[in-house]
């Protein structure tokens, strides 16, 4: 395989994979927190 063969593969992934994200982006919602969470002191 040629350097610009596997080039293109590489960027074809990267662009299918990109397209998914975009399209399936924020379609599921996040989850509520259901409870606080505590924090450490900060010391001073």
């Amino acid at each position: 395989m040629t350097d610009s063969r596997i080039k293109w593969i590489a960027g074809s992934l990267v662009a299918l994979v990109l397209a998914y994200a975009w399209i399936d982006g924020g379609e599921e919602p996040l989850r509520p927190i259901a409870e606080p969470v505590s924090l450490p002191e900060a010391k001073q």
